[in-house]
């Protein structure tokens, strides 16, 4: 018999696969398996509803929230930091609209202190709704607190649309490329 020795058969509509590691050294080998493995869910009758599991593993859990979106498109959201004056704290948040309500997806939070791209984030948002990132900027001891910037992206099936903040402690750049999902 020639072709394939082995298949596969999947009885789920929808298939996660994981593989999450905790970051401990500069080699790969020595971060720490957090999640490896996969999750099925065969029963995603209630559109648009979002709801969250915790998938347990060998050095921790994560929680991942989940929403079934009928004519969803694919954005992936890339944000470059550069012309940066000084180190700040930088917060970065999606709010995608479900059901008609907003629903906030933290994408980064953490330190800044030299310029730099931050990892790729790629979210689903349904067809010809808005899509809102908020940007919080703050310095550590600021009397001024934190500044506090909103970007609107309208989702479509292709394209891009790039947005420029600029403030004093550095000048953003974030950019939403676009993708039919299928």
């Amino acid at each position: 018999m020639t072709g394939p020795k082995r298949g596969i058969s999947m009885t789920s509509s929808v298939l996660i696969e994981f593989d999450m590691r905790i970051k401990k050294g500069e080699q790969e080998e020595d971060d720490l398996q957090l999640v490896d493995g996969a999750a099925d869910y065969c029963n995603l009758t209630m559109p648009c509803t979002p709801f969250t599991n915790r998938i347990h593993g060998d050095c921790g859990a994560v929680d991942i929230t989940l929403a079934m979106l009928y004519r969803a498109v694919e954005a992936t959201i890339e944000v470059d930091i550069s012309k940066l004056q000084s180190g700040f704290n930088l917060s970065l948040s999606s709010f995608v609209f479900i059901r008609g309500s907003p629903h906030r997806i933290e994408l980064f939070r953490g330190t800044i202190g030299e310029s730099c791209s931050l990892r790729r984030c790629v979210i689903s948002v349904t067809k010809d709704t808005p899509m809102h990132l908020k940007l919080k900027y703050g310095q550590e001891g600021s009397k001024n607190g934190e500044l506090e910037r909103c970007c609107y992206f309208k989702a479509s099936i292709h394209g891009r649309a790039c947005r420029q903040i600029k403030l004093e402690p550095a000048s953003t750049s974030v950019k939403v490329t676009w993708s039919a999902v299928f």
